[in-house]
Order: structure tokens, then sequence, then C-alpha cells
């Protein structure tokens, strides 16, 4: 484990390379599981905000589902997370030309209809946070639907950690991200 400011951070995302491969998985992240994406409280505030510029994007199915029960629901234990299609893939789901699953939150983005790329877990994927009162576990989710993005990853001898840099930027800081990659580094040999 490695300790930054107030997080735990898994060994994993350091000795596991990953890499997506969307054009193997199709996105099955997006479409499978048994919970919505996890959302912050304040992911909530801006999905309920930003939803007329995302509808656009959406299939006519994640609307209906949208407009039946909300921009986000709570998953078994009360926590926030974005809703189910026949509790099988997000309301937010749209499939491109090649059958891929696509996010319309960060459809709307790229198109700078709105500046909230998506939800921070759907960019950190397959990292999971799970935060406790004085710290952020950081760790990594392995899914037998990723098989083929930790082969990518070892191909491309990308690790976890480096492939989610942007993401590992966005949610704690570049400051938080040098440190990790230092830290790393300095303990693998690396230069």
């Amino acid at each position: 484990m490695i300790i930054i400011d107030d997080t735990l951070i898994s060994d994993e995302i350091y000795t596991e390379c990953f890499v997506c491969d969307l054009p193997v998985c199709h996105g099955g992240c997006c479409v499978h599981g048994d919970a919505g994406a996890p959302l912050e409280k304040s992911e909530t505030i801006i999905l309920e905000k930003i939803y007329p510029l995302v509808k656009p994007y959406m299939r006519n199915v994640g609307i209906d589902t949208i407009d039946e029960s909300g921009t986000f629901a709570r998953d078994i234990d009360g926590e926030f997370t974005t809703p189910l299609v026949n509790k099988q893939e997000c309301a937010y789901v749209f499939f491109d030309e090649n059958n891929v699953a696509k996010c319309a939150i960060e459809k709307a983005w790229e198109e700078k209809k709105i500046d909230f790329k998506k939800p921070i877990s759907c960019h950190l994927y397959p990292i999971r946070i799970t935060k406790y009162s004085n710290y952020d576990a950081v760790n990594y989710h392995r899914w037998p639907i990723c098989d083929c993005a930790r082969k990518n990853g070892k191909k491309l001898n990308v690790r976890i950690y480096e492939f989610l840099r942007e993401s590992l930027t966005r949610k704690y800081g570049e400051d938080w991200y040098e440190q990790l990659d230092a830290y790393i580094k300095m303990t693998l040999g690396d230069k």
C-alpha cells in the first residue's frame, strides 16, 4: 500500500497493466453489472443541471428511464448511482456504429455543450474509491470483462495508474499524481 495525503492506494494500480480495448470489450463496463456507476453527491446536482444538454445524445430507452426515475438512482446500500435501463446498461449509454457502448455525457462534453466530462467513477474505472471517515481507499477492481484491457496493457507496457493519469489528476490533483509517480518509479527502480 502507498499512502499519499488522505489516500491509501493499492499496490495493484502500479503492478497491474491496463489499457481499455473498446473494439474487443465494446464498453461492457457501461452495460453489465449489478448497479449503475457510483456518483458523488455533487455529481447528482450536476446531472440534474446538464441533463437537458445531454438528452439529445441519449437513446429513447435511456430518456424514458430518466423520465421515470430521475437523473440518478440509489443502489441497495443507499449510495448514489447512475440509473439503469432494465437493470442492465447505464441510462446515459448510447451505441456507436460499431456497437460500442459510449457515454452521452462525455459526447456532450466532447462537443463542448457541457463542461463536465463524466462521473469521476466512470473516468477512474477500473479504479474504485471507497471513502472512509479519514481517508480514501484507492483500489483496483478486477473484472473478467476487462481481461482484454489487461492483455492490451501488458502488450503496451502501461500500468493502471499511467493509463488513468488524467482521471487521477482530475480527482486528486497534479501534485498528488506526481508524488504517486515518483514513489512508484523509486520503488520499481524506473527512471
